[in-house]
């Protein structure tokens, strides 16, 4: 592998930081977390997403030692941490509150931990110097709380974190108080600081945007259990299933039946009277199985004339949302199967070139959509 690629996962001599081994947590017949198993690397800013109730925070708590394990064990280092309290762990947590004392200034605040731990002044005024100068907070040093912006609280919060130089930290929501502008500036501060600290960042998040944009790796999760787990890219492209596919980003999902495989490509039934979808499987589908087709909005192409591509339907527009650097638009079939297409607005001052009730073509490749079994 080479040197400059991040992927201790596919290294097979990387010892994980963290392992979950067969982990289940349950309130009382409730299985929060069931039966997880998964690793996560030192240096790597890891990203568990998935709606609420799914079990992430619960995971969490569990790394933090605020839940124990009703089966399974979690290890740091190598270490089992069932007997290690939390105020003995090489971890730290970031409330989405950030739990900052009103009545300290950002100095003391960040100061607070290393006080507890008894460090010499003079350590301890050198690290809060140097967590100051990292999260860009040394004008606001002698000021309180309520005298910073959101985002400067939550760097305060991020520098007292950190200030004990943890293995791990793990953040719950972080960026969930700020507005999106400033969340995303605060995403890339984020990743910047986890990149010069090289300590490892859980992060727990249902802001899907935040998780591809932060993260190494995203675990995706649904009702106590991990679905997948791949990188941004992978995530998005090749997502495992139905539920990935659908949770990450936009996408159009079309259920058919599989036909006859022709070469390495797969033509596939689904509407009466229009033609088959003809896509490239990584699996094998038997003839006549169930097969979701599902094809990002991006991919799909929208003219006025027929294109070339064999892979064309015949449709109107029946919506259209403007986003600015993006139209989509959403065209209704002759069956009533909608696809969204999305198209760039890369000119200031151009002329829409669809409008509603429209007669348009959309196509795409056989190669541009993934072929799932559920």
């Amino acid at each position: 592998m080479p040197q400059d690629v991040f992927a201790p996962w596919l290294d097979p001599d990387a010892n994980p930081i963290i392992q979950f081994k067969n982990v289940t947590k349950k309130f009382g017949d409730f299985a929060a977390v069931d039966d997880l198993t998964i690793d996560i690397y030192e240096r790597e800013f890891f990203a568990l997403l998935g709606p609420s109730g799914c079990g992430k925070t619960t995971m969490m708590r569990m790394l933090a030692g605020f839940e124990a394990p009703t089966e399974g064990h979690i290890l740091l280092s190598g270490q089992d941490m069932a007997p290690v309290p939390p105020n003995k762990r090489a971890v730290n947590m970031m409330f989405q509150s950030y739990a900052l004392f009103p009545h300290l200034s950002v100095w003391n605040n960040i100061a607070f931990g290393l006080r507890r731990n008894g460090l010499p002044k003079d350590e301890i005024a050198a690290r809060v110097d140097e967590m100051l100068r990292l999260t860009r907070l040394e004008k606001f040093a002698r000021r309180k709380p309520h005298q910073i912006s959101g985002g400067q609280r939550q760097r305060v919060a991020l520098a007292r974190s950190l200030a004990k130089a943890p293995k791990l930290l793990l953040l719950d929501e972080p960026l969930g108080a700020l507005d999106k502008k400033l969340r995303q500036e605060t995403q890339f501060e984020l990743m910047d600081i986890q990149e010069k600290t090289g300590t490892t960042f859980v992060i727990v998040t249902h802001d899907q945007e935040e998780a591809m944009t932060v993260a190494s790796r995203v675990a995706v999760m649904d009702h106590g259990k991990i679905v997948q787990v791949a990188t941004p890219p992978d995530i998005y492209e090749t997502p495992n299933s139905t539920y990935v596919a659908d949770f990450i980003g936009d996408v159009n999902l079309i259920e058919g039946k599989a036909g006859a495989m022709d070469g390495d490509k797969l033509a596939i039934s689904w509407g009466e009277g229009l033609a088959d979808i003809i896509g490239t499987p990584h699996t094998n589908f038997d003839k006549g199985q169930t097969v979701y087709f599902a094809i990002r909005p991006e991919k799909v192409t929208i003219t006025h004339d027929k294109p070339a591509n064999p892979i064309a339907f015949r449709g109107k527009v029946l919506d259209i949302a403007y986003l600015g650097n993006l139209s989509t638009y959403h065209v209704e079939l002759p069956n009533g199967q909608i696809i969204k297409a999305q198209t760039a607005n890369n000119r200031r001052i151009s002329r829409r070139g669809f409008t509603w009730e429209d007669k348009v073509w959309v196509s795409w490749t056989d190669t541009a959509g993934v072929l799932l079994e559920n």
